[in-house]
């Protein structure tokens, strides 16, 4: 069983284009998602071995660098342009979403800690299966967090962003990764 070949391929975008960027990354969210189910199913019966031990390292260095700046996308880049737009108006409803979109990603580091230690044991050696609610409880709120994202903040984003301030948040998030800035 190739637990690491099997899957989707996540879609892709650039910097240009700062929105389609963040649905891509929730494209690769779901796929290291996907990885860390057949995991959760490959280890009851094949073990810690070299496929397990190669798909908990892309999985954790995927959630513990990618995943993160994505976070910081949306938190410094995305959502104060969001209230930026919305100067001058009720903005209400995107300081709601912004509480939302921070209190999940909270939610989702916590997840993330606990699943990255008990990933950890497994390649060390301490452990050889993986609590399946931890992996469930991680996809969960992963699944439920995109599925809000790409109902309310994206679309909204697409809505209420010029430009100008599109450019901006592509720029931080290129810089962010340490990426030059092509202009």
């Amino acid at each position: 069983m190739d637990i690491i070949g099997q899957g989707r391929a996540a879609p892709s975008a650039g910097f240009e284009v700062p929105l389609e960027m963040l649905y891509a990354c929730h494209g690769r969210v779901q796929a290291q998602c996907e990885l860390l189910q057949r995991l959760l199913e490959h280890l009851p019966t094949h073990g810690a071995d070299t496929q397990a031990l190669e798909a908990i390292e892309r999985i954790r260095r995927y959630f513990d660098t990618a995943a993160r700046d994505h976070h910081a996308d949306e938190e410094q880049d995305l959502l104060p342009a969001l209230l930026e737009a919305m100067a001058g108006s009720d903005a209400v409803c995107i300081r709601d979403i912004t509480r939302r979109v921070h209190e999940e990603h909270r939610q989702l580091e916590r997840h993330w800690a606990a699943l990255r230690e008990a990933l950890q044991a497994i390649e060390q050696g301490s452990a050889s299966e993986l609590d399946p609610s931890l992996a469930r409880n991680f996809i969960d709120a992963y699944r439920a967090h995109i599925a809000f994202e790409e109902a309310e903040v994206l679309p909204m984003a697409q809505r209420l962003l010029g430009d100008d301030q599109l450019d901006a948040v592509g720029r931080a998030m290129r810089l962010r990764r340490g990426i030059a800035d092509p202009h």
